[in-house]
């Protein structure tokens, strides 16, 4: 008796487990037709694929054919005459996901197209999935460099991405909310605290050019860390458009002046001998000296005594823009009397000496 209980309880336990809905099964192709696809799942019966899953699985339904093995995913069980109702898009579907976890865990890179792009970041297509790429995951040397944070300029830059292949790994995948998230940056990125926590301020270091913006030039320090030379910080001359001075991918020598938040700042002058320390020593207040004129702007217009060396002629010596233009012209050697002069903190003002004035 006990025999024959333990050999019932094995027998038992050796039955598979009927399937339940969204259980994914697998069997041959027993039979299609016109609006149906009949599927062997022993020992439970058989599985159809009809109406709108038929439908929507009709690409796929064209080409299979008897004795296949098709797998569907339960969506119903015994309805159409007792049949396990399965569809194969939502099998697809969870197959899909399963893959995009495996792709995280992994590591898995992927060359995918841009197709679209928002104010936030990109859109990528992978295995039939919409999915986003943030534009804080995008590499330095995509990332849109606005300097005021414009929405409509950022997706400007953005868009320019459109149509291009990004090599990107998959970082979030949520079936239930239907979410995908890449990223453009590596994962074997180290951490950016780590690797800042390297540097130092005045250490002089040589990185490559990777972005070029109106307002300066980012430098690559190394793989995942890059700083920005501010267009004060270039030159100690006028620099007008950092756009006409550097290549991407040109090698610069820089130093670090600033570690703030995990951010790096750099200067490319302040490997230069600072033209200021010498005007000190030949310059002072009231002092009359000769200047060209370098750049007009909302306060009047700038002269330049030597190289590196620049005073401001305010507007409100001539009244009005417009009066200061007719008497001095861009790229003309005019002099002036120094009325303000603090080499220490660079500044300089100048005032016009009219030499045609009696």
């Amino acid at each position: 008796m006990t025999n024959n209980t333990q050999e019932v309880d094995v027998f038992l336990t050796s039955i598979p487990n009927p399937p339940s809905i969204d259980d994914l099964v697998e069997g041959p192709v027993i039979s299609i037709d016109k609006g149906a696809v009949y599927i062997d799942l022993p020992p439970f019966g058989t599985g159809i694929i009809y109406g709108r899953e038929f439908i929507n699985a009709r690409d796929i339904i064209k080409k299979i054919s008897i004795s296949d093995i098709v797998r569907g995913k339960v969506v119903d069980i015994g309805g159409k005459e007792g049949y396990i109702e399965i569809s194969l898009k939502e099998a697809r579907q969870a197959l899909i996901w399963s893959e995009a976890e495996k792709a995280i865990r992994d590591k898995q890179t992927f060359e995918l197209p841009i197709t679209d792009a928002n104010k936030g970041g990109l859109i990528i297509n992978w295995q039939g999935l919409s999915g986003f790429l943030p534009a804080s995951q995008l590499k330095p040397e995509h990332y849109p460099r606005i300097s005021d944070g414009d929405k409509e300029k950022i997706l400007d830059e953005l868009k320019k991405l459109v149509g291009e292949k990004l090599s990107v790994t998959i970082i979030g995948a949520s079936p239930k909310e239907g979410k995908l998230i890449f990223s453009e940056k590596s994962p074997e990125t180290k951490d950016k605290e780590n690797i800042v926590a390297h540097y130092a301020l005045g250490d002089e270091l040589m990185g490559e050019v990777t972005g070029l913006v109106d307002f300066g030039i980012f430098i690559k320090l190394e793989e995942g860390l890059e700083g920005l030379v501010h267009i004060s910080e270039i030159d100690w001359g006028l620099v007008e458009n950092p756009k006409t001075m550097f290549k991407i991918g040109e090698k610069v020598r820089v130093k670090v002046i600033e570690i703030k938040d995990d951010k790096i700042s750099l200067s490319i002058k302040a490997l230069k001998e600072n033209p200021w320390r010498e005007a000190e020593k030949k310059y002072k207040k009231d002092a009359i000296v000769d200047g060209v004129i370098i750049k007009f702007n909302k306060y009047g217009a700038l002269a330049s005594i030597e190289e590196g060396v620049a005073g401001l002629i305010h507007i409100s010596e001539f009244g009005s823009e417009e009066k200061l233009r007719e008497k001095l012209e861009m790229g003309k050697v005019y002099t002036f009397k120094i009325t303000l002069f603090d080499p220490k903190e660079q500044k300089m003002a100048l005032s016009f000496v009219d030499k045609n004035k009696n």
